[in-house]
């Protein structure tokens, strides 16, 4: 049995102007099962979260970095993906997002294969959405990143 990873990571919860968040659609390279789940990734040696937040975000989205409000959520995430178990902690952070055209352009070769599209959810289509969602605390996340709710956060994004 290969041991746990743990690498902590950093994801980005975006908020459009209509309180819609975005997810990332991606294939398990190991049994090709599907999850969507927010922007965000590994924090490389020498990275703060927020850093690599702002990094991830550009990468998998090419919307720009400095969206992301500074004030994290911190929970501790188990998972399995590419046939091996992951523990780590990540810090979840809160951008508002004026437009809603998404470019993954700053892909890894191995992640362009896996990445196969992008979505907005509203909370609602997330709720009762038939594919697998991470992680499974996201709406309470979401609310912790926003106590006033969506709709109120969706009232400060700047218009496209």
């Amino acid at each position: 049995m290969l041991p746990k990873v743990s690498r902590p990571s950093a994801r980005i919860i975006c908020l459009d102007s209509q309180g819609r968040i975005l997810l990332l659609r991606f294939r398990d390279p190991f049994d090709g099962s599907i999850k969507w789940e927010p922007p965000g990734g590994g924090i490389e040696a020498g990275e703060t979260p927020l850093e690599a937040a702002r990094r991830e975000l550009v990468e998998e989205t090419d919307l720009p970095g400095e969206l992301i409000e500074p004030s994290p959520v911190e929970i501790a995430r188990a998972f399995r993906w590419n046939g091996r178990d992951h523990e780590h902690t990540e810090w979840f952070y809160l951008a508002r997002i004026p437009k809603t055209d998404v470019r993954p352009a700053g892909l890894l070769p191995k992640e362009r294969e896996q990445f196969l599209d992008y979505r907005w959810f509203s909370l609602e289509e997330i709720r009762s959405f038939p594919e697998r969602i991470e992680p499974l605390e996201l709406l309470e996340i979401v609310a912790e990143l926003s106590p006033v709710g969506v709709v109120d956060i969706a009232d400060n994004v700047p218009p496209e």
